[in-house]
C-alpha cells in the first residue's frame, strides 16, 4: 500500500469514518442486496433491448403504461416492480430465458 493511501486511510479513521461496502452502510442482509442486484440487471436488459428495438413511448404503449414509467424502469427506480421489469422485457420480444440469461449474467 502507498504512504498516501495509509495517510489518506489515517484521517478517515480519525474523523471516525470507515470504508466498507453499500450493504455494509445500508445494513442489508444477503437476499435485500441480491434482490437489488437482479433489479439492477434486468433493468440494463431492458435499456439495452428496448434501445435497440423501439422507443420509450412505443413501449409503454405496448405496456398500457408512460414514457416516464418506462424511463423509471430503464434506471432502476426502486418504485418499479420486478415484475414491471419482466414484462416491460418480455415486450421487447425477449424470451423466459433471456430473462434469465439477464439475470445469470449480471450477478
Amino acid at each position: 500500500m502507498s504512504r498516501k493511501k495509509k495517510t489518506a486511510e489515517k484521517r478517515i479513521a480519525a474523523l471516525g469514518w470507515k470504508d466498507g461496502t453499500v450493504a455494509e452502510f445500508l445494513n442489508l442482509t444477503p437476499e435485500e442486496s441480491a434482490l437489488i442486484e437482479i433489479k439492477l440487471a434486468l433493468s440494463r436488459k431492458l435499456r439495452e433491448r428496448r434501445q435497440k428495438r423501439m422507443t420509450q413511448a412505443q413501449l409503454a404503449q405496448k405496456l398500457r403504461s408512460s414514457q416516464s414509467r418506462v424511463a423509471k424502469a430503464e434506471t432502476g427506480d426502486s418504485s418499479v416492480s420486478i415484475e414491471l421489469l419482466v414484462r416491460a422485457i418480455l415486450a421487447t420480444g425477449a424470451t423466459a430465458k433471456d430473462v434469465g440469461r439477464a439475470i445469470a449474467n449480471n450477478l
